[in-house]
C-alpha cells in the first residue's frame, strides 16, 4: 500500500527556491518512477516532473530548467528543487507513482509572492 508524505513547501518571493521532499513506502517506491505533481486553485491537478528508478527524468515546459527532481532510494525519499519560482508556480504540491492510482498524500502548499 502506498503512503506519501510531502513537506518542505512554504512561502517564497519571486524568483527564490525552494526544496520539496517527500518519504514514500519501501517496497512501493523502490519499484517505482515517482513524480511530483501540483495543483492551484480552480485548476486541475498536473504533472510537474517524474523520475524513474534508474534516474531518468521528464519535466513539463513549464518547470524545465528551473525545477530539479531527484531520488534517494536508500531513503526511500524524492525531492524537487525549485529555483526562480514564480507567482504561476504557486500550488499544492503532491508527489505520487508516476502512473499514481487514487491515494494522494496530503500535500505542501507552495506560495510564491512578493
Amino acid at each position: 500500500q502506498v503512503h506519501l508524505v510531502e513537506s518542505g513547501g512554504g512561502l517564497v518571493q519571486p524568483g527564490g527556491s525552494l526544496r520539496l521532499s517527500c518519504a514514500a513506502s519501501g517496497s512501493i517506491f523502490r519499484l517505482n518512477a515517482m513524480g511530483w505533481y501540483r495543483q492551484a486553485p480552480g485548476k486541475q491537478r498536473e504533472l510537474v516532473a517524474t523520475i524513474t528508478v534508474g534516474g531518468s527524468t521528464y519535466y513539463a515546459d513549464s518547470v524545465k530548467g528551473r525545477f530539479t527532481i531527484s531520488r534517494d532510494n536508500a531513503k526511500n525519499t524524492v525531492y524537487l528543487q525549485m529555483n526562480s519560482l514564480k507567482p504561476e508556480d504557486a500550488a499544492v504540491y503532491y508527489c505520487n507513482l508516476r502512473n499514481p492510482g487514487t491515494y494522494w498524500g496530503q500535500g505542501t502548499q507552495v506560495a510564491v509572492s512578493s
